[in-house]
C-alpha cells in the first residue's frame, strides 16, 4: 500500500562484540518501545557483532537466526527492519544488509566498498549490485558505511527518494560522516538517513553516534549523539515539490560504471 509519508526510527545503540544472541536481545528490548506508527526501523552496520574482521568466529547459523528474528520483529511491529550482519555463503563472507518487510519479503545488499584500512577487503567479498527497494510507494537505496565516501555508487540514476546508510563510523572521522551525509542528500535530491552505533568496541574504537536524517535540500531533520532511538518523518510532497521546482537531477552528466 502506497503512503504519502514514512515514519522512520533510527536505532542508535552500543553493540556487544561478536555476540549475535545478546545483541538481538538488547535490540529487541529497544524496538519494543518504538512508536506503533513507525514504518521503517533502521539498525547499525553489523548490528549483531560489531565491526569484526573475524567472520570465522561467527557461527554460520547466526545469520539464519538473525534473519528469522528480523522477520518476526518486522511482522510484530508492522514495520520494515533494516541493518547489516556477517553472512557466510559457501566459502565467501559478506557484510550483508537485509531489508525485511512485514509481509515476509526480504531484499539484500552486499557492501560494495569494503573498508581496506581495517582489512575488510581481505575477509569479506565486495558486492557488485546496488539495491533499490520499493516500499509503501517510496523508492529506497540502502548502502553501508564506507560506501558513503563514493558518490558515483550512490548516484541517483533511478529517481530514488531515500538513501539509507548503516554504519560503524568512528569518532576520529565523524566530521566526514556528518559532511558526506548532507552532501549525498543535496547532490541526489533525496532524503539521506545515516544510522551509526555508539560505545567502544573490543579494539578500543569509540563510536559517537551522530545518526541523522537530512531532507533533499540538506536540512537536518534529526540528530543524536547518545544511545537512543530517534525519529524522522519523510514525505512524498517534499520530494515532488523540490524536484519540480529545482530540476537539478535533469542536468546530471551521463556515464556508466564499468
Amino acid at each position: 500500500m502506497k503512503s504519502s509519508k514514512l515514519e522512520i526510527a533510527l536505532v542508535q545503540t552500543s553493540l556487544v562484540w561478536e555476540n549475535p544472541k545478546e545483541n538481538r536481545q538488547i535490540i529487541a528490548e529497544k524496538i519494543k518501545e518504538i512508536k506503533p506508527s513507525t514504518d521503517i526501523i533502521i539498525l547499525p552496520e553489523m548490528f549483531t557483532t560489531g565491526f569484526t574482521m573475524s567472520p570465522k568466529k561467527i557461527d554460520f547459523n547466526a545469520a539464519l537466526e538473525t534473519l528469522k528474528w528480523m522477520k518476526t520483529i518486522s511482522k510484530e511491529k508492522n514495520a520494515a527492519l533494516v541493518g547489516s550482519i556477517v553472512y557466510k555463503e559457501e566459502t565467501k563472507n559478506y557484510n550483508r544488509l537485509y531489508f525485511v518487510e512485514p509481509s515476509g519479503k526480504v531484499s539484500f545488499y552486499n557492501k560494495r566498498h569494503t573498508f581496506t584500512l581495517a582489512g575488510e577487503d581481505k575477509v569479506y567479498t565486495a558486492g557488485k549490485e546496488k539495491l533499490i527497494v520499493e516500499y509503501k510507494g517510496f523508492k529506497i537505496c540502502p548502502l553501508i558505511c564506507y560506501d558513503l565516501r563514493f558518490p558515483v555508487w550512490s548516484r541517483n540514476t533511478t529517481n530514488y527518494d531515500v538513501l539509507i546508510y548503516v554504519a560503524n563510523w568512528p569518532k576520529k572521522r565523524i566530521l566526514a560522516w556528518d559532511s558526506l551525509l548532507r552532501a549525498r542528500a543535496i547532490e541526489n535530491m533525496a532524503y539521506c538517513i545515516g544510522v551509526n552505533r555508539v560505545g567502544i568496541d573490543a579494539l578500543a574504537y569509540e563510536y559517537p553516534g551522530h545518526s541523522s536524517a537530512y531532507d533533499s535540500l540538506g536540512t537536518l531533520l534529526s540528530f543524536s549523539d547518545k544511545e537512543e532511538v530517534i525519529y524522522a518523518t519523510i514525505t512524498k510532497e517534499h520530494i515532488n515539490t523540490t524536484r519540480n521546482k529545482l530540476k537539478f537531477l535533469e542536468d546530471k552528466d551521463l556515464f556508466n560504471l564499468l
